[in-house]
């Protein structure tokens, strides 16, 4: 018998959805703020940034509102969410057997060019975060659920870039 626990299946993605619903309803309504993550991945940066040169940051009006003076950029809500997302997310896989080393891979790239893509997708990805004022998250599901027309146009954005280009790196998967 093998060492590792054999992870169990995933949760049907209608109930997921629907539990999904569920907890964005809740945090409308317990806080007056929906979902998202590039908020409190920016904050906690700009934490580590306030630490190393906090003359930049007092000299930066985006930062300075997060951070100047004597503001605690780690004092919000949404860098508690975030943090519970990561750990809400270790937690799950630990308990459905899903941690392991592994790169998911195509057959015709090796694993430093998967790295590499992976890398370059996350900065066009987190730069897209800023630049569209919310992460995927963010935009899809509280700027959704509240009929934002841009949050809305975002989507549509996204998905069709990514229809668009999936022909261009298709042989990074088959």
């Amino acid at each position: 018998m093998s060492a590792r626990a054999k992870p169990r299946g995933y949760l049907n993605p209608y109930v997921s959805g629907g539990f999904l619903g569920v907890v964005l309803f809740l945090a409308f309504f317990a806080t007056g703020n929906g979902l998202g993550a590039s908020g409190g991945i920016a904050r906690i940066l700009v934490s580590v940034e306030d630490r190393v040169v906090p003359e930049h940051v007092d000299r930066t009006p985006h930062l300075l509102a997060m951070a100047g003076g004597d503001t605690d950029p780690l004092d919000n809500w949404i860098v508690f969410v975030t943090i519970g997302a990561l750990l809400g997310g270790f937690a799950s896989g630990l308990l459905h057997g899903r941690i392991r080393p592994e790169t998911q891979k195509g057959p015709r790239i090796s694993i430093g060019t998967r790295w590499f893509f992976a890398f370059l997708g996350g900065l066009v990805m987190g730069y897209g975060a800023r630049l569209a004022r919310g992460c995927t998250s963010g935009q899809a599901l509280s700027g959704g659920a509240v009929l934002s027309v841009g949050s809305w146009a975002f989507m549509f954005a996204v998905f069709g870039g990514g229809y668009a280009l999936a022909w261009f790196v298709r042989r990074l998967w088959i």
